[in-house]
């Protein structure tokens, strides 16, 4: 079953998205939106070889590249994802 990892929160103040790696599986997926856009820069996320997805208008708030290894998504693309994975969890 493949779920869709929703990290909003900046990877500098908690351990939100270190905690969503250790249960990403080959199947799933992370989408970085918010604050959590920040985990661009970290390299984990490169080497755990899951799918990475950021929301677009919130990369672009904070002037973020976008690495080759991340996809780009605006809220359409979110509505999507959300529909082609089979579950959705947000790391609130």
């Amino acid at each position: 079953m493949s779920t869709l990892h929703v990290v909003s929160h900046s990877p500098f103040t908690d351990s939100r998205l270190a905690s969503c790696l250790r249960v990403c599986g080959a199947h799933d997926a992370i989408l970085l939106c918010g604050d959590g856009t920040y985990g661009l820069h970290n390299a984990a996320l490169q080497a755990k070889g899951v799918k990475v997805f950021v929301l677009a208008e919130d990369r672009q708030a904070r002037n973020l590249p976008l690495p080759e290894w991340a996809g780009s998504v605006d809220y359409p693309g979110f509505v999507q994802l959300s529909i082609d994975y089979d579950k959705v969890n947000t790391w609130l």
